[in-house]
This record gives structure tokens, sequence and C-alpha cells, in this order.
């Protein structure tokens, strides 16, 4: 089930917000677990009591921890990790690393081994690292860990981030999983709903619409792509992912907002970065402040010789490469990234200082969409594949041809993602996506609400093509 199906909007989300709000604040995190519950089981009956078991053992696990010292706590998170690791390991990673034993074993001339194909859980990239920060979190005395296994239920299983963040530290949240009525109030309810209505329009009419051409360009031959529909399709891409996931990312925060939740922001106007070290301070933030505190910082981070340095940064980009998919062309995806993190730090910060402003906006964008080809791609034959269409500027047969629709989503999705570098147009944005909002503005926001929530419903029922590209990962 997703936020932007009709089974969603019409029956699921209506039905928990009558009875969650009907319910005393006593009874609303049972119920909210509950409806949880049952939103992960619609997608994923098989996995919820793997889930659920390692949520149990988890709890009490870190339960001792927090009442143990010495050698004994340390064992006890050391303990914590491994299992939350090794379930990750084991479903995301299993066929992946049995595959390419497989490839080796054949390349040598042994048989290959025999191996049951791992079905892979919804969500549990995002809801394994949650995991990890409640451990490391209590483990630090950040937070002292929660009383009631049912809200720490809560937290790894909340729908409305459940199944592509933002990614929530338990710091973050702690204190909110026990008493949010302070932000239990109509404004925010509002607010908050306007929030989820921005994000779902992002996702229904810009990426859905944009999606469908890229689907059909990259399901092309690959010798076959003339340059300008390579450069389209990958464009059209980069906007897709970008409205896709932030769109999903305004709605789990919209959704928090109207149940008294306070979710972390997880983009930032990403595609007005000047350096791919900027662009992973806008883009999928709560990813790389994960990444930021709970590895970089704990492999020395920047209080070490520069070698160490690029070291740690490219074992952290190689890794968040991996977490978003277990194929090599993730892991190059990744390991580009960390690549062009080593060259800002090297020279090209300096060189993007000199040419100034739009030009540096505009050569991190290349590099970035030159990323986001083997992020896409198949495997990483078909990404160098595409990338010689993109730059061989052939003229061959069987262009695509686009129509109205699509090159006014372009222009739009253009406009949305880099008006942000106007000067005074992030503040503006903070103001209108605020909690505190003066009256006025709230009623135009509801109105507003409405009517593209109408819209949104009218073109998903319209079309077939609603997919949701996180939940490969």
């Amino acid at each position: 089930m997703v936020f932007s199906s009709s089974l969603f909007l019409l029956y699921f989300f209506p039905a928990f917000l009558i009875i969650y709000f009907l319910l005393g604040r006593k009874y609303r995190n049972i119920f909210a677990l509950l409806a949880s519950i049952f939103f992960y089981s619609w997608g994923a009956p098989d996995f919820i009591f793997i889930v659920l078991g390692s949520i149990v053992l988890d709890f009490y696990i870190v339960q001792k921890m927090d009442r143990s010292t010495g050698s004994m706590k340390k064992w006890l998170i050391s303990l914590s990790v491994m299992l939350n690791v090794g379930l990750l390991l084991y479903f995301k990673y299993a066929n992946f690393f049995a595959a390419n034993i497989n490839v080796m074993l054949e390349s040598l001339g042994y048989k290959e081994v025999g191996w049951v194909h791992v079905a892979l859980p919804i969500g549990i990239s995002f809801f394994t690292f949650q995991k990890l920060t409640y451990s490391a979190d209590v483990y630090r005395k950040v937070h002292a860990p929660l009383k009631k296994i049912t809200d720490y239920a809560l937290y790894i299983l909340m729908f409305p981030q459940l199944i592509a963040g933002p990614i929530v530290r338990y710091n973050e949240i702690a204190d909110q999983l026990v008493d949010r009525s302070a932000r239990e109030n109509i404004d925010n309810r509002l607010t908050g709903f306007f929030r989820f209505v921005i994000g779902l329009s992002k996702k229904v009419l810009i990426a859905n619409v944009l999606g469908e051409e890229v689907d059909r360009i990259f399901a092309m031959q690959g010798g076959d792509i003339p340059t300008y529909t390579a450069w389209m399709g990958i464009i059209a891409y980069s906007f897709q992912i970008y409205f896709d996931f932030s769109g999903y990312s305004d709605m789990a925060i919209g959704i928090g907002r109207m149940i008294g939740f306070r979710f972390p922001e997880n983009f930032n106007n990403p595609y007005i970065s000047r350096s791919i070290t900027e662009f992973w301070r806008r883009w999928h933030i709560t990813l790389g402040r994960f990444m930021k505190n709970y590895l970089y910082i704990p492999l020395g981070g920047n209080r070490v010789s520069t070698a160490r340095l690029f070291f740690n940064l490219w074992v952290v980009f190689l890794i968040s490469g991996l977490w978003h998919g277990a194929a090599w062309n993730f892991v190059f995806w990744g390991a580009f990234h960390g690549l062009f993190l080593i060259l800002d730090r090297l020279f090209l910060l300096r060189f993007y200082k000199r040419i100034g402003k739009a030009p540096s906006i505009v050569v991190n964008y290349l590099i970035v969409l030159v990323g986001w080809v083997f992020f896409r791609a198949e495997d990483t034959g078909s990404a160098w594949n595409y990338l010689g269409n993109m730059f061989s500027f052939n003229g061959c047969t069987g262009e695509a041809a686009f129509d109205s629709k699509f090159y006014v989503m372009m222009g739009v999705a253009v406009f949305f993602s880099f008006f942000g570098a106007v000067r005074g147009v992030e503040r503006w944005q903070e103001k209108v996506l605020a909690e505190a909002q003066k009256t006025r503005n709230i009623y135009l926001m509801t109105a507003f609400s409405v009517v593209f929530l109408v819209i949104c419903v009218s073109a998903i029922t319209s079309t077939g093509f609603n997919p949701f590209i996180y939940f490969r990962f």
C-alpha cells in the first residue's frame, strides 16, 4: 500500500484519522501501532512476524544493555548491531553475494552453489537504520530507552515513514512517542494536510508523468537511443526520482504533523547545489546525517590524516551505494559520489568558487546526472551503454516522441527544482512549509489542499502507472 494509491487515500487514511482523533490520547499510540502493523502486513504479510520478532528481541537487549556496565554493555550493543545488520545482510544481500560467488566459481571451472532466492522485506533498509539509532543513542546515553515495548514498536513500524523514511533518529522523536499533546492541535492538522498534498502532487502530477517516459526510454535497446532522447531520459529521471522521493517525504512529514509528530526534513532543493558536498547536505538529508553520526565519525571523521579522511569518505559512500541496492551499479554510484567528495576537497570547491554560482550549479547538476545513469540502469553494462549514447551525439532512428504533457511537466519540474537558487526563495519556502501560520494562510492552504487532492485522486484513478521508486530499496 503506497500513499499515492486509491486504497490509501480513499479508505485507509481517512479511516485511520477519524478513529485516531476520536480516541483519547491514552489509546492513540496503541491504535497507531495496530494501524501500522496492518499497513505493513498488507504489502508484506510473510515478513511481519519476522519484523515483530526482531523488535521484541531488540527491545529487551537494549533494556538490559542500559542497565549493564563494562564488557557486558559492549557485548550487548554488539549483539544488537549484529542482529539488525545480520537481518539486513541476509534479506537484502544474500542473493547478491550468492550470485557473485557463483560467477566466480563458474569462471574457475567449479560447479555453482545451489541457492534459494530470498525475498526482500519492504522498508528493511529504513527501519534497520532506525533500530540501530535506538541502540546507539541508548548506549551513548543520548536518551534513555523507552519503557513500553509498544512505544518502541511504534517508533520502528510507524506507517508514515516506515517504507521510505525519512530516517528518524531515536533522540529526535523519543519524547514525542511518550507525549505529543502540545502539538496535537487543529493548526498542525491543517498544515500537515497541506504538506501531505504538496508531496502527493509532486508524486502524482510530476514524477508519474515523467516516469512513464523514463521507463520507455530505458527499455529501448542500448545502441538505438539517439543522443537527444538519452539526455531527455536521464534529465527526466533526475526529476522523477527527486519529486517521487521528496514527495513521499513530504507526505510522511505531513501525516506525522497531523498526528502530533515532528519528522526531520529530508530534502532541501538539492539541484541548486554548487558541489557534491553541498548536494549531500540537501539530498536525502536524514541518510547523510545517519552516515555521518553512526559511521563517518566513528571511523575518525575529519580528525585523521588526509589519506585516512579520503578513505573514510570512500567507505561511507560505498556503503551508501550498497545500502541503496544490492547490485554493482549501486556500488559504482556510491564510489562515483565518494570520488567527487574527495575531488571537492582537493580542488573542485576552489574551482566552483572561481566560476561563480550559476556555472557551478550547472556543472554539479551534470555530474549528478551521470551518477543517476548508474542508479537507474539495470546493471553497469547497461549504464555504460546509456552513457555512450548520451555522448556519442548520434542521430540514429528510433527517437522517442514526447507529447506536450511531458514537456509541460518537464518545464514545471525544472522550475521547482531550480527556483530555490533565486535569492529569497529558500526563506520563502521555509515560511510556507512552517508549522506556525496565520489563520488566513491556513484557510488558503486548506482550500489549495482540497483542490489538489481531488486533482491527484482523479489522476490516480485515470491511469495505471503509479510506481514508487524506493520500493526497490
